[in-house]
């Protein structure tokens, strides 16, 4: 079975546009550096020919990541989500129990998630605690740090893009 991949339309369009980039930009560009290293002779010691060869390998291995990820993307619209409960793409404001500390995250695919600005993956540990949690409800979650619980403030849209 296929295993889909969450994802934000906004999401979903940064790979498409990516692997639009490597295909029709990157790829070419580095099929002509290793034309102009070949022309230089001898290839064993020839570095500029090396890196391009280097740089292919890169290129294409991501071309194919790119593919799979879109080919198995199930893009959820958020922008007509419930709040009621916490799903994919909310953003949710949790107290932690035992430090009185806030913190706010937006729940997105792996592919989208970023602590650093953020978001993290509803695959998570936290993420996954939390899903189908309401406000008022406490999270228990199991960290390399320990066992760690949190209650759930508030669940909103994140801002319009």
């Amino acid at each position: 079975m296929v295993e889909r991949i969450p994802m934000t339309r906004s999401g979903h369009e940064k790979l498409r546009l990516e692997l639009n980039h490597l295909q029709r930009q990157e790829r070419p560009q580095v099929i002509k550096a290793i034309e102009v290293a070949r022309e230089h002779g001898d290839l064993k010691e020839n570095a500029e020919y090396h890196a391009a060869k280097e740089r292919q390998s890169h290129i294409e291995g991501r071309i194919m990541e790119l593919k799979d990820k879109l080919s198995r993307a199930e893009v959820i619209e958020i922008a007509d989500l419930d709040c009621e409960r916490v799903v994919f793409g909310v953003v949710v404001k949790l107290v932690d129990l035992d430090t009185d500390e806030e913190v706010s995250y937006q729940l997105l695919g792996p592919e989208e998630a970023r602590v650093e600005t953020g978001s993290i993956s509803v695959l998570s540990p936290l993420g996954r605690a939390m899903i189908g949690k309401s406000v008022g409800d406490e999270v228990t979650v199991k960290t390399p740090g320990g066992v760690r619980q949190f209650e759930v403030l508030e669940i909103t849209l994140p801002p319009a893009e």
